[in-house]
């Protein structure tokens, strides 16, 4: 399609506007709660053109592009998808002169500017929204009829990566917002896949096996809906597919699955708090020690990520205080046991009422602690609380938890925020070991990343030693530091954080992390010609 357009000469046309219009959206105002702390943040400053205003854009507005004109869901407040590509647009505005800079051709700055708009006004876009209506039969006899959507945001890498959301409220904004964040998680953790996300309109404890069966066989979710999604492609589209079980990941280990994958993003949470409450500069930032041992936190949402994320954190040391979940709070001064409180949710159905802990009266999120982990839905942390919360480090286990506005007010208290799209990243990589177990029908006894990973660590300490032994007397200890190439090859953190440092962004980590993951993607669609 692409050459055909190109041939025709009107490929220019259907990719982006065809003047790069711009106009200014009221839902990115800057919240009335910071206008007496800051002029403006780095991605307030609009980058000009040989000393000029900047074409398609006036000074003194925060402007977004003219398609960006979604609807509020209430008044003063933002969608889902407004969300997501609201923080996109901060991180464009901090990188597009270094992009304009990077591009050899055309020679012209004012051409090159253009250009760089339009491949990131292609990148933000959702390439494809399938909206899907079945009916099926009730166990009662009736029949019901069943609608979903599915998105694929980005096809730049494929296949396209993104499960399912069972929700009655689940709606096509939503599902395209979480494809977006797809897009750029798996940008950032370096996993090839492209950004997609489904949904159907149902609450699945209001139907039986049998109803979700049906509705399995046409989306996807949980362990062994995979398993039903995988057994179908295989027996019909995919039957002469040897790779055929590919399709689908989290499946169980008899299927094709991967040990770890239901912990993965618990455990993905833990390392990227560790990585950061390890860094002295961050931690003297926000007034608080190095390491986890001590360090209590609060736990929102107690499913599967908030689960694991409180079994890893306890493991190294840090203390649970508080757990809230849709109907209510629990808080215990002294730590509550992951372990315990599962085995009391798996015979209840609920945390409410657990004997080792009493009963909160107001929002967990208000509860003084060190860590902060909103695990359980998107917009929970707004302007209207925001100045209440009395956390020191928010590690976002769910998907979009935090407004812009509120964003913007724990950046002028130092409270380090850990983005979405980098701490929860845990599943979406181990997905992708999955994948690959299935395409080259192998089991991996260990992660190979992991393995590689002690491997250089314990080769490192066999320096270290050596020459401190050769030069004790004189030279006493001889740390062995790696250098920053090395770390950031190793680990995402060191590259979201060597980009903060770049374009001196402070605590404002989800910048970074989206300039990251926006870079990597623009240096592929370039290079793949995506873009004519």
């Amino acid at each position: 399609m692409r050459w055909w357009l190109k041939a025709r000469g009107r490929w220019r046309e259907t990719a982006f506007w065809s003047d790069y219009s711009w106009q200014p959206q009221t839902g990115l105002r800057r919240s009335t709660g910071l206008r007496k702390y800051q002029a403006s943040f780095p991605w307030e400053q609009y980058p000009s053109v040989r000393g000029g205003d900047t074409p398609g854009r006036s000074r003194g507005k925060p402007l977004v592009p003219c398609r960006w004109n979604h609807a509020k869901e209430a008044e003063g407040e933002l969608s889902f998808l407004s969300i997501v590509e609201s923080y996109c647009d901060r991180a464009e505005r901090v990188v597009e002169k270094e992009l304009v800079k990077r591009l050899r051709t055309p020679k012209d700055e004012n051409e090159r500017m253009l250009w760089v708009r339009g491949v990131l006004d292609a990148i933000r876009s959702c390439g494809h929204v399938l909206e899907v209506a079945f009916p099926i039969r009730r166990d009662n006899g009736c029949w019901e009829l069943i609608k979903g959507c599915r998105a694929q945001h980005s096809q730049h890498r494929l296949p396209c990566k993104g499960g399912i959301r069972y929700s009655k409220s689940v709606s096509a904004d939503e599902v395209k917002a979480l494809a977006a964040l797809m897009t750029y998680k798996c940008a950032v953790v370096d996993v090839p896949f492209g950004g997609s996300k489904a949904g159907v309109t149902i609450e699945p404890k209001n139907y039986s096996v049998s109803n979700i069966l049906i509705c399995a066989r046409r989306d996807q979710t949980k362990k062994l809906t995979m398993s039903w999604i995988a057994d179908t492609y295989a027996w019909t589209l995919g039957h002469k597919d040897i790779n055929s079980y590919a399709c689908v990941t989290g499946k169980p280990i008899s299927q094709g699955g991967i040990h770890g994958r239901p912990s993965a993003t618990g455990r993905g949470i833990l390392h990227g708090i560790e990585n950061y409450i390890n860094n002295a500069t961050y931690m003297n930032l926000i007034g608080l020690k190095t390491g986890l041992s001590g360090k209590t936190f609060v736990l929102q949402g107690f499913g599967s990520v908030g689960f694991h994320s409180m079994r890893y954190l306890q493991r190294y040391g840090a203390c649970c205080i508080c757990v809230e979940e849709v109907d209510g709070a629990i808080y215990n001064a002294d730590g509550i046991d992951s372990n315990e409180l599962q085995y009391y949710k798996q015979e209840h159905g609920t945390i409410v009422g657990f004997p080792k802990a009493k009963k909160l009266e107001g929002s967990a999120l208000e509860v003084p602690c060190d860590i902060l982990i909103p695990a359980a839905i998107e917009k929970q942390l707004t302007k209207e609380n925001a100045h209440r919360v009395q956390a020191k480090i928010i590690a976002e286990g769910a998907n979009g938890p935090t407004t812009p506005d509120a964003h913007d007010i724990f950046l002028q208290r130092k409270i380090l925020v850990l983005p979405d799209l980098y701490i929860n990243a845990g599943g979406v990589t181990v997905s992708f070991f999955e994948w690959l177990k299935n395409l080259n029908h192998v089991s991996y006894g260990r992660l190979t990343f992991k393995y590689e990973r002690d491997s250089n660590y314990h080769l490192l300490m066999s320096v270290q030693q050596s020459l401190e032994r050769k030069f004790r007397k004189s030279c006493g200890s001889i740390p062995i530091i790696p250098t920053p190439e090395f770390q950031a090859r190793i680990a995402v953190s060191y590259q979201i954080m060597s980009i903060a440092t770049k374009y001196n962004l402070g605590l404002d980590q989800r910048t970074a992390a989206y300039i990251c993951a926006i870079e990597k993607i623009f240096k592929t669609y370039i290079e793949a010609s995506f873009i004519y």
